[in-house]
C-alpha cells in the first residue's frame, strides 16, 4: 500500500500501472465508511499477493489528484491498468464484493505468474540481430500462437519502424477490431493515420522524403505563427512528425495544443500523445521480485509533462 501525491502520481499510479494493475482508493481522515473500506482493500493487496496494487489518495490533501478523476463522493475507488482507468466502485463494500470486483479484471493467479513467458523478445541475442531477422522471428512465432497481441504488436511497431507501412497493415488487420479495447492497437492505428495523413498533404514524400516534409513542415509553422490556437494545423504537424518518427517533437507540438484545451476535438490531442508514448516505451527490463524496472528517461520526462498539463 502506498500513500500517492502529485508528486508520485505519475511513477506510482501512471507508470506503476502499465506493469500491475493499480487499485486507487480516494479516502479521507473524517470519512466513516472509508475507514471500513480500507482495512479490506488492505487485506486483498496482501492475499492476492502482488496481483494489484493499492493506492491510497487522501481527497482533502489532492484535491487536484481528485479533480482529475472527477471524484465526486468517497470512498471511490478506480482501477487503473496500462495507464488508464477501466473500472470503478463508490461506496464501502464487504470484502466478497472488492475480490468480485477485482476478479473480474485481474487475470487469475497462474496466469499472472506466467506472463511474459511465451516468448522473449528482451533477450541479449534478439536485440542484436537484424531488424529483418527480428521481422521473421516474430512471423514465425505469431503463426504458432496468433491470439498473443504482444506479438503482434512488436511485428507491427518494427514493420512500421522499417518503414514497410503496406507490410504492417497486413499484420494489423486481425486485429484493427481490437483499436477500442486495447489500447496498444489503438497505439498503432494512430500512427498508421498520421502516415497515412501525411502521404495526402505532401504526396511528393514518396520520392523525397525529407524535403518534401521539411517544406511542409514550414508552410504550417507560418500558419501557426499566425494563430497560436490553430490547433487543426498543430496536430497536422504532430502528425508529419510522427511520420518521421520525431516523437519528441511531435509530443511538442501536441502539448502545445494540450496546453490551450485539454480536450481538444474529443481528447485527440491527448490519445495521440499517449500513443507515442505507447511507440517509443522499451520493454520492460526483467528484474527480482519486489524491485520497479528502469523508466526510461525520455517516457518519463514526457509522462511527467502530460500530468503536469492534465492536472493543472
Amino acid at each position: 500500500m502506498i500513500d500517492i501525491t502529485r508528486d508520485t502520481f505519475e511513477t506510482e499510479i501512471i507508470q506503476a500501472s502499465m506493469q500491475t494493475p493499480v487499485l486507487v482508493d480516494f479516502w479521507a481522515p473524517w470519512c466513516g465508511p472509508c475507514k471500513s473500506l480500507g482495512p479490506i482493500l488492505e487485506k486483498l493487496e496482501t492475499d492476492y499477493a502482488g496481483r494489484f496494487i493499492l493506492a491510497k489518495v487522501d481527497s482533502d490533501q489532492e484535491q487536484e489528484i481528485a479533480a482529475a478523476f472527477g471524484i465526486r463522493s468517497i470512498p471511490t475507488c478506480i482501477l487503473m491498468v496500462q495507464g488508464k482507468p477501466v473500472d470503478g466502485f463508490q461506496g464501502a463494500m464487504p470484502e466478497s464484493q472488492v475480490k468480485a470486483f477485482l476478479d473480474k479484471h485481474l487475470p487469475p493467479a497462474d496466469e499472472a505468474a506466467e506472463a511474459d513467458t511465451t516468448y522473449d523478445t528482451e533477450s541479449t541475442e534478439f536485440a542484436h540481430i537484424s531488424p529483418e531477422a527480428q521481422i521473421e522471428e516474430l512471423v514465425v512465432k505469431l503463426k504458432d500462437d496468433s491470439n498473443n497481441d504482444e506479438l503482434r504488436f512488436d511485428l507491427v511497431k518494427l514493420l512500421m519502424q522499417e518503414g514497410r507501412d503496406d507490410d504492417a497493415k497486413i499484420a494489423f488487420a486481425p486485429v484493427i477490431a481490437k483499436t477500442s479495447v486495447v489500447r496498444k492497437f489503438d497505439s498503432l492505428q494512430r500512427w498508421m493515420q498520421a502516415n497515412d495523413a501525411t502521404y495526402l498533404i505532401a504526396p511528393e514524400a514518396i520520392n523525397t522524403p525529407d524535403t518534401a516534409l521539411n517544406d511542409a513542415i514550414d508552410d504550417l509553422d507560418a500558419k501557426i505563427a499566425s494563430n497560436k490556437r490553430d490547433f487543426e494545423t498543430r496536430f497536422t504537424k504532430a502528425q508529419i512528425l510522427m511520420s518521421q518518427q520525431r516523437w519528441t517533437d511531435a509530443m511538442d507540438e501536441l502539448l502545445e495544443i494540450l496546453m490551450r484545451d485539454k480536450t481538444w476535438n474529443e481528447d485527440k490531442a491527448r490519445k495521440t500523445y499517449i500513443a507515442i508514448l505507447d511507440i517509443i516505451e522499451p520493454k520492460p527490463v526483467k528484474v527480482a521480485d519486489g524491485h520497479i524496472p528502469p523508466v526510461d528517461p525520455t517516457v518519463a520526462t514526457y509522462r511527467r509533462r502530460l500530468s503536469s498539463v492534465v492536472l493543472s
